[in-house]
């Protein structure tokens, strides 16, 4: 006799199953009604497949509401979030390293394009930072002219215009110097992870020119901005910079950033502030294609270029100069924002 229940409809099931393997049968089993088991699905073969176990739903659940995992951009650690005090508390602190090997080469090409937007950094800043600004035409939106800027450091407002005479009004500072960074501990970082840092939005801020003359290399124990309404900015952007590239702070400086923070203390680190891309391009007509029956020519290796001075570089036609360039020389570019011979 047969069974009665759930237990007797799991039974013949079981043995439905094993029959059809053993004489390759041609129709399937049902799941008798209220035996509480599910149907398994067929295979190609049509041979049944074992039924979901509660492990497997269990996985095939945590899989589907896992968030994706996405890997951080190689020059950028992982933002820091919470407030400036608490991130301060995680930082080493140590005596000064010796300055001993350090120059501006340490931390790779002076505003590299390291988001590789076809603009250098400086000019990222720029766009940033000040408003009403006027493009140069003819380099795709990136070259700042003129604009306005609210200083920072100071409060005042500063008249940006490009030029040999007029650029240094406005400059672009590390908020944690260079000079600081490597001796606490950017001399252990990989040149990638130092040209980051150079580079890094967060640690750049677009000041007024004199102040930041002043400041030099400081850190918040020997120099702080003029303007007290932004030094508890200041201090917990110099914070987040310090912990996202695993530098450390002297005592002086520990004790002079816990001061200023005192006064603000719900004062949070800043995200990492992303500059504005320039304005795209207009596309490019589609260039002709040479004859099938013509094989291609290899281009000619291009030639050397020497300029002797802006005047043979305006003479040949190829002013403004840009760094890179064929020809470009340092001594062409007066006031170091990477364009010659304006």
């Amino acid at each position: 006799m047969r069974k009665k229940g759930s237990l007797g409809g799991a039974v013949d099931w079981i043995a439905c199953g094993v029959a059809g393997l053993l004489l390759a049968a041609s129709t399937s089993c049902a799941v008798p009604a209220g035996s509480g088991m599910a149907t398994s699905p067929t295979g190609p073969a049509g041979a049944a497949t074992a039924p979901p176990t509660a492990a497997s739903n269990a996985a095939a659940a945590k899989a589907a509401t896992a968030p994706a995992q996405t890997t951080a951009p190689a020059h950028r650690q992982p933002a820091f979030a919470g407030k400036a005090l608490d991130v301060l508390s995680t930082l080493p602190v140590k005596g000064r390293a010796p300055k001993t090997g350090y120059s501006r080469d340490q931390f790779g090409q002076a505003w590299a394009d390291v988001d590789r937007n076809g603009c250098d950094t400086r000019n990222d800043v720029l766009r940033r930072d000040v408003t009403a600004e006027a493009l140069k035409p003819g380099t795709r939106g990136c070259v700042v002219l003129s604009g306005v800027l609210k200083d920072p450091y100071t409060g005042k407002l500063i008249a940006f215009l490009r030029g040999a005479s007029t650029s240094s009004a406005v400059q672009i500072d590390h908020v944690v110097a260079l000079s600081d960074a490597w001796q606490k501990g950017a001399q252990r970082l990989s040149p990638a992870r130092r040209l980051a840092f150079a580079n890094d939005p967060l640690n750049l801020l677009a000041v007024d020119g004199p102040a930041n003359l002043r400041k030099s290399d400081g850190d918040a124990a020997t120099w702080l901005p003029p303007n007290k309404a932004y030094r508890c900015d200041y201090v917990a952007r110099q914070i987040s910079v310090k912990a996202s590239y695993a530098l450390w702070v002297t005592a002086a400086e520990h004790d002079a950033m816990a001061r200023i923070l005192g006064d603000c203390p719900a004062a949070v680190v800043p995200a990492s502030q992303q500059p504005a891309a320039p304005a795209p391009a207009p596309a490019a007509p589609p260039a002709p294609k040479a004859p099938a029956t013509l094989p291609a020519r290899p281009a000619p290796a291009p030639a050397a270029v020497h300029y002797a001075n802006c005047t043979a570089v305006r003479a040949a036609g190829a002013a403004p100069i840009r760094q890179g360039q064929p020809g470009f020389s340092s001594k062409f570019d007066g006031d170091g924002d990477g364009v010659g011979c304006e």
